[in-house]
């Protein structure tokens, strides 16, 4: 499975999957330009891109969706609420037959299921994604914009084979940065983000035997940097596995996932 970070943090979002023949995009948050030049970076073209689905409904995650949709003609793929909610927003302009999932309940498109998990984020109805190959088992977790570390969110870590997770902030920086308070507390808050702390303390407490990377995301541009959140996260669970921070304004590969060794077992127990 091929993971790329197209952008990620306040500024857009926008994550490619690949597994076999079935291309997905997670949320639009760049433009339409930026996101075929950089998948062309890698040797992709946008418009290979079976479906865009979208999380939820804020700026940073949706500002793209109706050039994604009208010019490289992607189907969107959102729950009721959150395409309503994107779809009241003069920026977007019209898309047609939009598809809609169940938050909580999985779908599927070409080779991968797709669970939905709710967030207690401050969206609408805030989604986040485990992204599974349903022949070869591959089981990848994106997780941002969450809240805060809710129930159930450490179970479904450690069932997984890698992970992009929300590390936004660190709590100094944003405790004596230049934010006003009101959104000092939107931030750290139960519907904002969660911080470098938290992260790191969920991943620690994750049976995490077969991660074969972490990928943080999301990361503030003012109240965080990368070697302030690799330090925090290698302080709590030192070189497990190999971590890795997602570009705030370009594109990153991430290392392909590879078959998980219980699937490899079955195969050769089968032959």
């Amino acid at each position: 499975m091929e993971v790329i970070t197209l952008q990620s943090g306040s500024a857009g979002n926008c994550v490619f999957v690949r597994s076999g023949e079935t291309r997905l995009l997670f949320d639009a948050g760049i433009s339409g330009s930026n996101a075929q030049s950089r998948l062309a970076e890698y040797g992709h073209d946008i418009r290979d891109c079976n479906a865009l689905v979208l999380s939820h409904e804020h700026s940073d995650h949706i500002s793209g969706v109706g050039v994604f949709h009208r010019k490289f003609g992607l189907p969107v793929y959102a729950n009721l609420r959150t395409w309503n909610a994107t779809r009241a927003k003069p920026s977007t302009g019209y898309i047609g037959n939009p598809n809609h999932f169940v938050s909580g309940k999985p779908f599927q498109i070409g080779s991968l299921r797709i669970e939905t998990l709710k967030t207690p984020h401050d969206a609408i109805e805030g989604v986040c994604f485990v992204i599974e190959d349903i022949e070869s088992g591959q089981r990848f977790g994106l997780f941002t914009d969450l809240g805060h570390v809710f129930s159930g969110l450490q179970k479904v870590i450690s069932t997984l084979d890698a992970v992009l997770l929300e590390s936004n902030y660190d709590d100094d920086m944003l405790r004596f940065g230049p934010y006003p308070q009101y959104l000092k507390n939107r931030i750290s808050g139960k519907r904002g983000h969660i911080s470098n702390k938290d992260a790191a303390e969920l991943l620690d407490a994750c049976s995490t035997s077969q991660l074969q990377w972490a990928c943080l995301g999301h990361l503030s541009a003012q109240n965080n940097s990368p070697e302030v959140a690799l330090a925090t996260h290698r302080e709590r669970h030192g070189d497990r596995f190999p971590l890795f921070c997602a570009d705030r304004y370009g594109a990153m590969q991430l290392p392909l996932i590879k078959e998980p060794v219980f699937s490899l077992q079955a195969s050769a127990s089968t032959a």
